[in-house]
């Protein structure tokens, strides 16, 4: 296994690529496709499709996406965004993912970890965890792509979600997203 990965994430709202500064103010920046065939082609090891908005408005709009996806772009493929049921996770593997990551959902129910964990497998379940720094200096989970805070401290929650056998974690700083100060 390589010492690096390069991984794209590409965050999605509605049919459009959209970057933003700490996770708000996005802006749209072209086709989903487009991107990550050139990140493919530019040597990424894995893609990432994160619908920013799909726990906000309980829509998903990804499927499309993934199938042409995973047609042109032969490299991991991960998905997330709105992901609650057992049913979300297979539409989405039978369209093309190979992993899927879950947020909001884990937070509100954590317990749904060990049922997509245990049906699905590590290797495909991955959490993902927006975090922030708050008044009292401690790093706090937040959910519904960074609107939402929740009580998890993020340190607490990276080791419940590894007891719960998830496979990887996608943690994404708050006040560094769009910054380009990693």
């Amino acid at each position: 296994m390589p010492l690096k990965r390069i991984i794209s994430r590409l965050d999605i709202k509605g049919p459009n690529l959209v970057k933003g500064i700490n996770l708000e103010g996005l802006r749209v920046l072209g086709n989903p496709d487009f991107f990550s065939k050139h990140y493919y082609e530019d040597g990424a090891d894995e893609v990432i499709y994160h619908d920013c908005v799909a726990s906000l408005y309980e829509k998903k709009y990804l499927l499309e996406f993934i199938n042409k996806t995973s047609s042109n772009v032969f490299i991991p493929l991960s998905v997330g965004g709105g992901i609650k049921t057992l049913k979300d996770i297979e539409l989405i593997l039978k369209n093309g993912a190979d992993k899927v990551f879950i947020n909001s959902a884990a937070i509100k129910k954590p317990r749904f970890l060990d049922v997509a964990v245990k049906n699905f497998g590590s290797s495909t379940i991955s959490i993902s965890i927006e975090a922030n720094k708050k008044n009292n200096g401690e790093y706090y989970c937040f959910y519904d792509y960074g609107r939402e805070t929740s009580v998890k401290k993020v340190k607490n929650w990276t080791e419940e979600v590894q007891s719960r056998g998830v496979g990887e974690i996608i943690l994404t700083s708050i006040a560094r997203d769009g910054t380009g100060e990693g």
